[in-house]
């Protein structure tokens, strides 16, 4: 789903990475923090209802949730460089869904054994761990955007960024990655490009490098918001699971 903050620029959109619940039980939408910006509200939970959240093919239905956490990019034009996500509180109306276009997610990417996420107290748990990129892994992201469903290997997972040749380009901010689970389909015309696996992240940017298309990880979002619950009981989207309904 592509999101829009104000209804007098829709084509200032970015995209929707993962929905499902929190461990207060509030339904919750995890998108790109760079995609917003204001100094005052940065780094802190937003509990007033300041920046709605509108579905930018559904505008005049309403705003689907409010924004209630985004990270400050501390000068980069591409996000903070570990912690750029937002936290979006979905109405209660809001019907949520495991299953996209063309992307199923099958829960919340476990990595037993990887390296924790620069985020994560310590102990990790499996879900701030982060997939390895050296040669002999084949870990593979499918992403999935305005360039249609695309999948690639991981090559660099450093401060739990991914570097991928899965593509994308402006306005898919946010927007989901998932893990392609080995021996699984490929998205293809044969399968109508669809592809099941575990959220493993959300699109972040196109850099400089090879490949140049990066990817925060889902392990980097979990550790910070549990980092952050921790210091602050309470904070949206902390114990964030993937959405069970089909």
């Amino acid at each position: 789903m592509q999101i829009i903050f104000r209804t007098d620029t829709p084509n200032a959109f970015c995209t929707i990475g993962a929905v499902g619940t929190d461990a207060y039980q509030r339904k919750i939408a995890i998108s790109a923090g760079h995609c917003v910006n204001g100094k005052e509200y940065a780094d802190r939970d937003i509990p007033e209802n300041i920046q709605p959240v509108y579905d930018r093919n559904a505008i005049a239905s309403g705003p689907i949730g409010h924004l209630r956490y985004f990270k400050d990019p501390e000068g980069s034009m591409v996000g903070h460089a570990t912690k750029d996500y937002m936290i979006i509180e979905l109405e209660p109306t809001v019907v949520l869904s495991s299953q996209g276009p063309h992307l199923k997610q099958t829960g919340v990417l476990e990595v037993p054994g990887g390296q924790p996420s620069p985020n994560a107290l310590s102990p990790a748990p499996n879900s701030e761990r982060l997939l390895g990129a050296a040669l002999f892994n084949n870990n593979e992201l499918v992403v999935s955007g305005q360039l249609g469903v695309n999948y690639g290997r991981v090559t660099n997972a450093a401060q739990g960024i991914y570097q991928s040749w899965a593509p994308h380009k402006g306005g898919d901010s946010g927007g989901p990655a998932i893990w392609h689970v080995p021996g699984s389909a490929y998205p293809s015309s044969a399968n109508g490009f669809q592809a099941a696996g575990p959220w493993a992240g959300i699109t972040k940017a196109i850099a400089l490098g090879v490949p140049p298309y990066v990817y925060t990880s889902s392990a980097n979002i979990l550790a910070d918001l549990r980092a952050r619950n921790a210091a602050q009981p309470g904070v949206y989207g902390a114990g964030f699971q993937v959405t069970t309904n089909p």
